[in-house]
């Protein structure tokens, strides 16, 4: 009889505010987005590295306020007005898909503060290092409040890493936890691969997840 393949663990990502580990590298971004109605001219502006929290942090505001959520690339004129009837959240601001979506964000930007409409943006990298080419609509995001969210501790990490397996379904002992902690790079976007890669290779070899294949799934990416 041949053995039925693996079954892909679900991942069940949750996005609330229960769901958010707090950890010094983000605890003043999350009091600022509490703090949402005391932003600065309506706007705030939360930098980070891929996987620290910025997503997150937006559903939590969006729940919040009300706000919608959309990616910067897929900004256009035509999107600018009903975009700016309530609260939005406008993801990856660094990764501006050329002069028609950076023309809306600037149309948009000026819209939503003339209605008094707050605005949250956010991106991996400062204000300063996105690629705007309109001056008007860089002064004024450089001149944003804004929330930095920094790598993770060890402690940050051992939790983000918990509840990545957890999303999975994944029982993972402490004791793989604390290798991983130890020998990963300390990243979010990491973390990441990392659970990803213990699944799969879990799967396909009908492993338990333990130290010895965390040696080699962290040898495999290291490759």
């Amino acid at each position: 009889m041949i053995d039925p393949l693996p079954l892909k663990h679900p991942r069940l990502p949750g996005l609330g505010r229960d769901d958010f580990v707090i950890a010094p590298s983000n605890a003043v971004a999350l009091a600022m987005i509490d703090g949402w109605r005391s932003w600065p001219g309506d706007k705030l502006v939360v930098t980070g590295p891929p996987g620290s929290g910025k997503t997150h942090l937006a559903h939590i505001w969006a729940a919040q306020s009300g706000a919608r959520i959309v990616a910067a690339r897929d900004l256009d004129s035509d999107s600018v007005p009903a975009l700016a009837e309530g609260p939005l959240a406008v993801e990856d601001a660094d990764r501006i898909g050329g002069t028609a979506a950076e023309n809306a964000l600037f149309h948009l930007h000026n819209l939503m503060k003339a209605q008094g409409h707050p605005l949250l943006l956010t991106g991996a990298l400062a204000v300063g290092g996105w690629p705007l080419t309109l001056p008007d609509l860089k002064s004024r995001l450089q001149g944003a409040q804004s929330a930095v969210l920094d790598l993770p501790d060890d402690t940050l990490l051992t939790a983000l890493l918990a509840k990545q397996f957890g999303e999975r379904q994944l029982n993972v002992p402490p004791a793989v936890l604390a290798y991983l902690v130890r020998h990963m790079d300390r990243s979010f976007d990491t973390a990441r691969r990392v659970v990803s890669a213990l699944d799969r290779a879990s799967l396909a070899e009908r492993r338990a997840i333990n130290v010895p294949l965390a040696r080699q799934v962290l040898e495999e990416i290291a490759e």
